[in-house]
């Protein structure tokens, strides 16, 4: 399964009846030169190498989301704000990312380049909208790789106390610190594997979610086989809507941020379109299969563990969450088993989110939008990646971590403000392309993923689901950005301030310093017509004249 000819310049001739598939399901021929003319027509000559076919793109996608990560690391907040019916608000936001994920259907068949949103958002919005998007998302990506890193503490110290190596746990600050230890570790782990190549990167991530996804499906029969009480018990709330200026809407909006916080990150299939086979098509297929699959497993896991937990109103399901669960409902060796493939599902999507973050500072280093952006655009020969960004982000979120150590609420203050500015970046795509689609310029790629008729009431609903949902995530609840006091107006207000800050910050040095430097770097550059009839021409010159007899015998 090699790589497309390096020039891409030759035309594309067809595939032959007798060609058979790659193992991988990815037709042979799907590694064809039409792959980078689509890149050339953005400006780019191809640099990474297209090793990834159809599983390993939804591999990426469903890492990223990574249903075992995102309901262990969650089922608690969404229980605590909004008791067991909280669980409704997982179909809601399903509803809602599914008008998001089908307009970055038709933009990864058009556009099937490297850091997706960023990328897109340019060629929607302009350059400048185009930043940032990027900007936003980025800085987003590295908190949320430190972020998830952070999960580790969840998990491991529950399998054996010989991971809490930071204290023996009982310390003010012993779970903090022990939590920036772990992730410190992981982090590393995905830095190493990022700067060796993206195929060892893809098949450690592809075996990861195979075994996620093994170990999903397993926890669902064995819960469903646990079940001690009717559907009815997901009508719950605990009683939460007292004291509520909505009643238990006001509860349920905030729950509904534990799902929120788990299923983003699908456009990851498409952010690796420079390194996948025939991406305008594999690249929409991903981003629908990483979705669906993550709603229909997560949905079933949330719905079995709820009926099948031995006491919905133990402490423990508030504080614990879903790790409770499995240890009292599937007993200690088995509940240990899936504790451990709840490990490796964070390892994955932490690596997940490592390579996204890369391919979207290469996309931007290659356009020179970042400060030494030479350095950061460099492709590795030998191990065809780009391995500097690997190396910074991952210092960076070792960084990010350390303000775990002894301020935790700050953290989270920080960690949610990221989804947040994950939400607006997303916003930054779809608001462009609804303009576009009003103003009748927006075409969808010919013979590949389209809307249709569809396009505008998708796209328009799209808005309208991340106009809301970013609200949501940024209103000022205590519960949220200042849980334990004592009482602090900034952390409440964490999020307006923190965003402002970097989208304000951001944009005045880009407009002041990056946007007069913005121009595709010399070697990343696809060929002019000019260059490439020069280079025709010296070829042939090379070649010398045709061979006389040879032409005779043929």
């Amino acid at each position: 399964m090699s790589g497309p000819a390096a020039d891409g310049g030759a035309a594309h001739t067809g595939k032959p009846a007798d060609e058979k598939p790659d193992a991988d399901g990815t037709d042979a021929a799907a590694d064809s030169p039409d792959d980078d003319e689509s890149l050339a027509e953005l400006g780019y000559k191809p640099e990474l190498k297209r090793t990834l076919g159809n599983f390993h793109t939804f591999a990426a996608g469903i890492s990223y989301i990574s249903i075992l990560t995102g309901t262990f690391q969650l089922f608690y907040f969404g229980v605590s704000h909004g008791g067991p019916a909280y669980w409704w608000s997982w179909p809601m936001v399903f509803c809602g990312q599914l008008m998001v994920a089908l307009c970055f259907c038709e933009l990864a068949a058009r556009y099937p380049v490297a850091g997706s949103v960023y990328n897109w958002s340019k060629q929607l919005g302009g350059p400048h909208v185009g930043w940032l998007g990027g900007w936003m998302m980025m800085t987003a990506t590295m908190v949320s790789l430190a972020a998830v890193a952070l999960a580790y503490q969840v998990t491991l110290p529950q399998i054996s106390s010989f991971f809490q190596f930071v204290g023996d746990g009982s310390g003010r600050t012993d779970h903090a610190a022990n939590a920036v230890l772990l992730g410190a570790v992981l982090v590393l782990f995905t830095t190493l594997v990022n700067a060796f190549g993206v195929k060892l990167m893809a098949q450690i991530n592809s075996a990861g979610v195979a075994i996620e996804l093994i170990a999903a499906l397993a926890l669902i029969v064995l819960l469903a086989a646990h079940i001690t009480r009717p559907p009815s018990a997901l009508t719950e709330t605990y009683g939460l809507a007292e004291g509520q200026s909505l009643g238990y809407l006001g509860a349920f909006l905030t729950a509904c941020l534990a799902s929120a916080y788990v299923m983003y990150g699908f456009d990851t299939a498409s952010s690796l379109g420079e390194e996948s086979k025939d991406p305008g098509r594999n690249a929409p297929r991903a981003i629908l299969r990483a979705l669906f699959a993550s709603f229909l497993i997560g949905g079933l896991i949330l719905l079995f563990a709820l009926l099948a937990t031995p006491d919905l109103h133990a402490k423990e399901l508030s504080v614990d969450g879903l790790q409770y669960v499995v240890l009292s409902t599937l007993g200690s060796t088995m509940g240990q088993i899936m504790l451990w493939c709840v490990v490796i599902a964070i390892t994955v999507c932490a690596l997940a989110v490592h390579t996204a973050g890369i391919r979207l500072a290469f996309a931007m280093a290659r356009d020179t939008n970042l400060p030494a952006s030479s350095l950061l655009a460099r492709v590795s020969p030998r191990f065809q990646t780009p391995v500097a960004p690997a190396v910074i982000i991952g210092c960076i979120a070792v960084c990010i971590l350390l303000i775990n150590v002894n301020q935790p609420q700050i953290f989270s203050v920080i960690t949610s403000i990221a989804i947040i500015m994950i939400y607006v970046a997303y916003l930054m795509v779809t608001v462009p392309l609804l303009v576009r689609r009003l103003r009748g310029q927006w075409e969808p790629a010919e013979g590949k993923f389209s809307l249709g008729r569809f396009g505008l009431p998708v796209n328009v609903l799209a808005v309208l689901w991340g106009t809301a949902m970013a609200t949501n995530l940024a209103w000022p609840r205590p519960e949220v950005y200042n849980a334990t006091g004592p009482q602090h107006w900034y952390l409440r207000w964490g999020a307006i301030l923190f965003v402002g800050i970097v989208a304000v910050g951001g944009f005045t040095y880009y407009w002041f310093v990056q946007r007069k430097r913005t121009c595709v770097l010399a070697g990343h550059a696809a060929e002019t017509p000019e260059e490439a009839a020069d280079r025709s021409t010296s070829d042939n010159e090379a070649d010398g004249p045709e061979d006389p007899a040879a032409t005779s015998s043929s």
